[in-house]
């Protein structure tokens, strides 16, 4: 298994079943910003209400798969052959949930703390061990993660602008990427902590301009 993160923002992906396995597919295939279409013999429940999910409630047909760029079986058996056969004739890689071998890649057990995004996988072998791993993740990273990542986009920002420097602008990086600022957010709030940073890149260009 070869991991990669794909920039899913505004592509088109197929999920085939509405059941447990393709709704979870569907929220995580949103909340990586992807558009989705499910498809599956079940109505739309009410709780559904997300705009960028379109779902179909009718049989899997072949134009389904049309504009899509991932897709991802997670019906019945039978289903899912005639799923992944007319993927493969379209170039499409695809996943499927009953029997992750017959496709093309696996998902994985993904932990979300804004820009911090970790997944835990076992090659399709046991998803339910990945669960644990990412269970444990969890308890170990916590929103605060999110929030220093935040503030490092910014940060970031500011240094390409203001640090004309390389060899400095990878310095002032370094030091804002200390994971001693966690314990910073966590007793002094994001505020007060963006400001210090600020302040660090403000300290960086007074030495340039001397």
């Amino acid at each position: 298994m070869f991991p990669v993160f794909l920039n899913l923002t505004g592509q088109l992906a197929v999920v085939i079943g509405g059941g447990r396995s393709g709704r979870r597919k569907a929220h995580s295939l949103r909340a990586a910003g992807a558009s989705v279409r499910l498809v599956c013999l079940e109505p739309r429940p009410a709780e559904e209400t997300d705009a960028g999910l379109e779902w179909l409630t009718e049989p899997f047909a072949p134009r389904h798969l049309d504009g899509a760029r991932l897709v991802f079986a997670c019906a019945s058996a039978g289903v899912n052959e005639r799923v992944i056969a007319e993927a493969h004739s379209r170039g499409l890689w695809v996943c499927c949930a009953g029997e992750p071998e017959s496709g093309d890649f696996h998902t994985a057990a993904v932990v979300r703390r804004g820009d911090l995004v970790i997944g835990v996988g076992t090659g399709g072998a046991a998803p339910a061990v990945a669960r644990h791993v990412r269970q444990v993740l969890e308890e170990q990273f916590d929103e605060v993660w999110g929030q220093w990542l935040a503030l490092l986009r910014q940060m970031r920002a500011l240094v390409r602008q203001r640090v004309s420097d390389v060899g400095k602008r990878r310095e002032v990086l370094e030091r804002l990427s200390d994971p001693a600022w966690l314990a910073r957010l966590r007793s002094e709030g994001s505020e007060a902590v963006g400001e210090a940073m600020r302040r660090v890149v403000e300290s960086a260009t007074r030495g340039m301009e001397s």
